[in-house]
């Protein structure tokens, strides 16, 4: 959510953001907010001078009683109450409109940052920098569900009888590698200073409102029959939410988080061939980096996060790169956005295993979070990034580290994390 000041202020602004977005259905919306804004202050104002008239009123009946001006005091009386009556209607007014003014801001796109390239779609994206190099070996790489079952680690079919598609089962050696990966996930941001929590799996529905747009919650999220109460789509969503209503000390920033959590998303739509398997399913793991801090060093943290993303897949020898997203491909509510895409030598490309974001004060202006500053509060900026999300990053992990003989090696890194294991031997 933008600031409303700016739409007072400079609506073309705001109106040439949704331009580059290619939303120009919302175009209209600006000058719907500007013409409510203005009736809403009209209302306030009136309403603020009926209510001082009132109080001063109120105040002078007892003396006009102690004078024995008994009659003029119930006029007076009789202004208060109309007065009152007026004030209600004028109150109802306000919220009416300040309901239709937030109806409206929640779907106005935020403003993108001048660095951002200008497209439609992602085919649009721009690619940045590759870090590794990408290897196509001379033998043939099978699909990441057949490697998978070459180790006895995956049951597709008893996940698909209990739960239905997007399921899965994962045991032996590969559950123990998808957990390892975690584990190895969650120090690896550890030892560079960002503090763990594992966080609720279930949030309220202003806190959803508060972290994403309307359409990405309809598209993502599962919700609780019967309560408030919605599953988790990343802990982003629970990890932001935490600070909901707080106003927070300055020298508490920054605030730089990892959090591990499940994840639950409807993946609505149809998808391909290479979208099968444990690419895009209902259900996964993932550790997540979240960080609140002043708007000055908010891009400097971005910088940062992919940046901890690229290190640690290259610590496991995985080649990836980064890509910018275009206008059109950012969510509303960022500012920034690029992905990190790990390298398939199955596919012969890269594939996106991570997403980095800079929400500006989006977030922080819709669940009111601020900071105390010396000069007046205001809202920090959020950001958020994902440090890894088995099952889809077991794609490219056994893609990368599958041999000719058919063993899975194993990177030092994890070795610990394997009971020292280096490399797995296929059972069928």
């Amino acid at each position: 959510m933008i600031d409303i000041k700016l739409i007072r202020e400079n609506p073309e602004v705001v109106k040439e953001n949704i331009r580059k977005k290619f939303q120009d259905e919302k175009l209209p919306l600006v000058d719907e907010v500007a013409a409510l804004d203005k009736e809403y202050r009209e209302a306030k104002q009136k309403g603020d001078a009926l209510r001082a008239d009132r109080n001063r009123m109120s105040k002078s009946i007892g003396g006009l009683m102690r004078e024995g001006k008994k009659e003029e005091a119930e006029q007076v009386k009789a202004q208060v109450k109309a007065m009152g009556d007026e004030m209600e209607a004028l109150e109802q007014k306000e919220n009416e409109l300040n309901e239709e003014i937030n109806k409206r801001m929640m779907v106005i796109p935020n403003i993108i940052d001048p660095s951002v390239p200008i497209g439609k779609d992602d085919s649009e994206n721009v690619e940045l920098e590759k870090f590794g190099e990408p290897v196509v070996p001379d033998y043939e790489i099978p699909y990441h569900t057949d490697i998978l079952e070459s180790f006895d680690g995956l049951d597709l079919d008893a996940a698909g009888r209990t739960s239905g598609n997007g399921f899965y089962y994962l045991k032996g050696d590969i559950a123990r590698l998808h957990s390892s990966i975690l584990a190895y996930a969650r120090d690896f941001m550890i030892n560079r200073g960002f503090t763990y929590f594992i966080p609720p799996f279930m949030i309220h529905g202003n806190v959803v409102n508060g972290v994403m747009s309307f359409k990405e919650m309809e598209n993502m999220m599962y919700k609780i029959e019967g309560e408030d109460l919605y599953l988790i789509g990343t802990s982003e969503h629970s990890m932001v939410g935490r600070f909901i209503g707080e106003i927070l000390k300055e020298e508490e920033l920054p605030q730089s988080l990892t959090s591990y959590s499940p994840c639950f998303r409807k993946e609505v739509g149809a998808h391909g061939i290479e979208e099968r398997g444990l690419y895009r399913v209902h259900q996964f793991e993932k550790q997540e980096m979240v960080v609140v801090c002043k708007p000055e060093e908010s891009m400097e943290w971005y910088n940062k996060l992919w940046q901890n993303s690229v290190d640690f897949f290259r610590s496991l020898d995985i080649p990836v790169r980064t890509i910018e997203c275009c206008s059109g491909d950012l969510a509303d509510l960022k500012v920034k956005s690029c992905d990190v895409e790990a390298w398939s030598p199955r596919q012969k490309k890269y594939f996106e295993v991570g997403s980095c974001s800079n929400l500006g004060d989006a977030q922080a202006r819709r669940l009111k979070i601020r900071v105390k500053g010396k000069d007046g509060n205001y809202f920090p900026h959020t950001l958020n990034n994902t440090v890894v999300a088995p099952p889809r990053m077991l794609i490219a992990f056994v893609e990368n580290n599958l041999q000719a003989d058919g063993t899975l090696r194993i990177p030092k890194p994890l070795q610990p994390y394997m009971g020292g294991q280096k490399e797995l031997t296929p059972k069928k």
